[in-house]
């Protein structure tokens, strides 16, 4: 079974991803295969440096992050390009890795962390979709305590689509607004909803 997990920028995706993981779902992090694909000489590295120019490199040729957020998040349309470059690389990365899992168990309950689920069209791809949701005020103090200044983080959070938009398309819903404690009891819920779907196929109702 596919399923989706998103939210907005500071909502706690990871954590939330994390503990899915450690109760025994496989999670394939889009965060983690965006970094994978514009290392230094991979086709996606090779287009953004064409794109953007060579001043948003390191030393050692990997990509300054802080730059090239600089660049592209009060510029919609610089936004939309590095997309358009990294998420084809970033689908096919997984796909891969799905029909790796699926090949091996069939039954397997695959958790895809997906940021911009809702911005790439991504909940085609999956049988249910859980969002994490924090409340605007705490998803700015997560974004101040990381460091970013108010007008920064106030790009980034604005740079995606609304948490009201995604929690639409919600199959489940997980307030992080509370202490981990309450955020892992809302986990466990839905990991064990889950696997009984996973088990029982007939059950699932496609979105």
């Amino acid at each position: 079974m596919i399923v989706g997990l998103t939210g907005g920028i500071a909502t706690g995706k990871s954590t939330v991803s994390k503990m899915f993981k450690e109760l025994g779902a496989h999670v394939v992090d889009f965060d983690a295969l965006a970094r994978e694909v514009v290392k230094p000489h991979r086709k996606a590295w090779k287009e953004i440096v064409e794109y953007f120019g060579k001043e948003i490199l390191n030393s050692d040729l990997t990509l300054n992050r802080q730059k090239l957020g600089e660049l592209v998040f009060n510029a919609p349309e610089k936004l939309k390009k590095l997309n358009e470059i990294i998420h084809p690389e970033v689908f096919q990365e997984d796909k891969k890795i799905t029909e790796q899992i699926l090949s091996e168990n069939p039954r397997a309950l695959i958790i895809k962390d997906i940021p911009l689920l809702t911005e790439t069209g991504a909940q085609k791809m999956v049988e249910k979709v859980i969002v994490v949701y924090a409340s605007p005020q705490t998803q700015l103090q997560r974004m101040l305590e990381r460091g970013f200044s108010q007008n920064e983080a106030r790009a980034r959070i604005n740079a995606q689509d609304p948490l009201s938009e995604k929690l639409k398309l919600a199959d489940f819903v997980i307030n992080n607004d509370g202490p981990l404690e309450e955020t892992k009891k809302q986990v466990v819920e839905i990991y064990q909803k889950l696997r009984r779907l996973a088990a029982f196929p007939q059950n699932k109702k496609n979105k």
